[in-house]
């Protein structure tokens, strides 16, 4: 390793840890030396000004630091993350769209309502009997709901069951745990705090119904082979294996959370595949917690298309000028969500912090869904999703190796 390259990485890991000064839940997940976090806190406050211009100047050195391409196009995301952040904290007018593609890589535009319709229509069919498709579709969900005092339960055995899955697929450092806690007043369904060392906490906002069809997806999601499993995987080969700095530290608002968001939400078909619906109902059932697997794994399926849905709100309340009664009533109407979940929705949309990041979840499934789908016919899913877990790659590197839609 350069001077170059390790002094780029270590001052990337600083100017991360300077954000979380001016606002907290930045970073959302440090491993690295104690003391270089230590001396951050013991500066002075940083302006976002300062932040900026720190990123501009990291970016200008990186083609000097001699680092390998994948590490530069990785650092050169990152920084252009922290750089389009630190504008907007400073009160820059930067767009939506336009914060969106410099946070992620990605350009948003609203869907296609014609495909909500085909959703709904589906829907319609799976779902027979009297009523409005909303509440037909309330009800379905009402029925699969987790009783809150087992929750708990629940998601221990499906996390105990997707991580022997997850150890023989992809292997795991023996020494990884999750410990998961249930909590209140969250604008979120659930969170991975990964605490270094190859430890996760989850917490799970237990204000949200949970479905017992989707537990499986929210612990794949979190933990196996999703955040937790990447986490351990990035920490032992890309920081302990390769010394690479720029992994101590997770930040908010980058081409990273992008990927780590896609590959969190491929957890199901990356663990278990079709018949995931089945597998959980087994697993759920010997608890005595009773779905059709079948038939949520083919609603599933029949409303995957409505997850987009989220991401056209976001485009109407910060691009179109809609306001918060109008993108509530799309919500109700497009997504089927009752006017508490829209309620719920427009509050993680409009948090300073993570207005934008429902895109990473929107089309970093889309982006990498299609990467996983268009893999050489000879090689199985485990092998092409082993590089998600284990590579630093980019939203714009994953576009380059998939066929265009």
């Amino acid at each position: 390793m350069t001077a170059g390259a390790l002094d780029v990485a270590l001052e990337y890991v600083r100017l991360g840890l300077r954000f979380d000064r001016l606002e907290s839940g930045f970073v959302d997940a440090y491993t690295g030396d104690p003391r270089i976090r230590a001396q951050v806190q013991d500066e002075p406050a940083p302006t976002p000004r300062q932040l900026r211009d720190r990123a501009r100047e990291l970016l200008r050195e990186l083609d000097a630091a001699g680092l390998p391409d994948d590490r530069a196009d990785f650092l050169r995301g990152q920084l252009t993350g922290l750089e389009c952040s630190a504008r907007k904290m400073s009160g820059e007018p930067v767009g939506f769209v336009e914060e969106v593609r410099g946070y992620f890589q990605v350009d948003v535009e609203l869907g296609d309502e014609a495909a909500y319709a085909g959703a709904h229509a589906e829907l319609d069919a799976l779902l027979p009997g009297d009523g409005l498709l909303a509440e037909r579709y309330a009800a379905h969900r009402r029925r699969e709901e987790c009783p809150p005092d087992r929750l708990e339960s629940a998601v221990q055995a499906l996390s105990s069951a997707l991580r022997d899955r997850v150890r023989g697929q992809y292997g795991l450092p023996e020494v990884e745990t999750v410990r998961y806690e249930v909590v209140t007043d969250k604008p979120w369904s659930g969170f991975n705090y990964y605490e270094g060392g190859y430890r996760s906490r989850v917490a799970i906002n237990a204000d949200l119904p949970h479905r017992l069809s989707q537990l499986s997806h929210l612990v794949a999601h979190e933990s196996y082979p999703g955040h937790h499993t990447e986490h351990c995987r990035k920490e032992r080969g890309l920081v302990e294996r390769s010394g690479r700095l720029e992994h101590t530290v997770f930040l908010v608002n980058t081409p990273e959370c992008l990927m780590a968001e896609g590959l969190a939400d491929l957890g199901v078909p990356a663990a278990i595949g079709d018949g995931w619906g089945a597998w959980s109902a087994e697993i759920l059932g010997d608890l005595g917690l009773r779905f059709d697997g079948a038939l949520a794994e083919r609603i599933a399926a029949a409303a995957a298309p409505l997850n987009r849905v989220r991401q056209d709100a976001a485009v109407l309340l910060h691009d179109r000028g809609a306001d918060a009664d109008e993108v509530r009533a799309y919500l109700q109407r497009w997504a089927l969500v009752s006017p508490e979940r829209a309620r719920q929705q427009i509050r993680f949309l409009t948090d300073p912090l993570w207005r934008a990041y429902i895109s990473t979840y929107v089309e970093g499934f889309d982006l990498l869904s299609r990467w996983l789908a268009a893999r050489p016919a000879d090689q199985p899913v485990a092998d092409r999703f082993l590089r998600l877990l284990d590579e630093p790659l980019t939203p714009q590197r994953i576009a380059a190796e998939t066929p265009a839609a």
